[in-house]
């Protein structure tokens, strides 16, 4: 009984000369492993944990900074005082200490731990950004209404907040990937037989003057994640802060100008 062929869908090319090119994108390891296959699952698996992080450190730093920032006085002084807990402990000691704890257990719980303790930072802005905007009119006159401290923090406050948040919340993703990173790269985040970008870079130092292609694969795909998370980020900021001023381009200015022309 013969087997079924084989089919061998790597990206190739041939030349003029009849040479097979472009066979391995990333080349290979020391042993023949495609690299570009290994070098795309560390980058869904750092992503993975960047996502994660991102949502839980920014739905609890929202949370926490929202109720400080709007009830102030005694609750504010609880929670902030608990935050400073968590802000003095250094984080490459608890992301350790996580990783070596609970770094075999997958990607997810690592990620999940992680968050909870990546919302610090966040939380201070948006209390900072509380504390402002609780004072203006806006605010009175929806007390004055009768609204409900859950709608003025949710419908009025919350949302000219937003800006903050989404700048603070994707520093936070792209520090979490590099965090991830940093402690792969240790032996205390993602283990084998699972990998990552910064487990890659830890495992192929070694190979770095005979085949640097290997450490500068996922090295570059690391700082383009993370500066494009931040650029994201500033283009979200500008879209759904209502406090930002948009600039009328040049094409739009002079048709302004025109219409006021014809109605004076």
């Amino acid at each position: 009984m013969t087997g079924c062929p084989t089919l061998d869908l790597s990206p190739s090319f041939i030349d003029g000369d009849g040479v097979q090119i472009g066979k391995h994108p990333f080349g290979t390891d020391i042993i023949g492993t495609e690299y570009f296959a290994l070098v795309m699952r560390g980058a869904q698996q750092s992503i993975l944990v960047m996502l994660i992080v991102g949502l839980l450190g920014v739905g609890i730093g929202t949370v926490i900074g929202a109720v400080a920032g709007y009830y102030g006085r005694m609750v504010d002084a609880v929670l902030m005082r608990l935050t400073d807990m968590f802000l003095v402990t250094p984080s490459i000691i608890i992301g350790s200490v996580i990783g070596f704890r609970f770094g075999s257990f997958g990607v997810i719980p690592l990620a999940l731990l992680l968050g909870f303790f990546a919302w610090m930072g966040l939380a201070r802005f948006v209390r900072s950004e509380f504390l402002t905007l609780r004072e203006r009119e806006f605010v009175d006159a929806a007390r004055v209404a009768g609204a409900s401290d859950r709608r003025i923090i949710f419908k009025h406050i919350l949302p000219n907040s937003i800006g903050v948040i989404i700048v603070s919340g994707t520093l936070l993703m792209s520090g979490a990937i590099l965090a991830e990173s940093a402690l792969s790269y240790l032996g205390f985040g993602v283990k084998p037989p699972d990998v990552s970008l910064g487990l890659l870079i830890s495992q192929y130092q070694d190979t770095f003057t005979i085949s640097p292609w290997l450490f500068w694969w996922p090295g570059t795909l690391i700082v383009t994640i993370a500066l494009c998370v931040n650029f994201i980020g500033d283009g979200l900021r500008d879209a759904f802060d209502p406090r930002q001023r948009r600039h009328l381009s040049f094409k739009d200015r002079m048709k302004a100008k025109e219409v006021s022309e014809k109605q004076s």
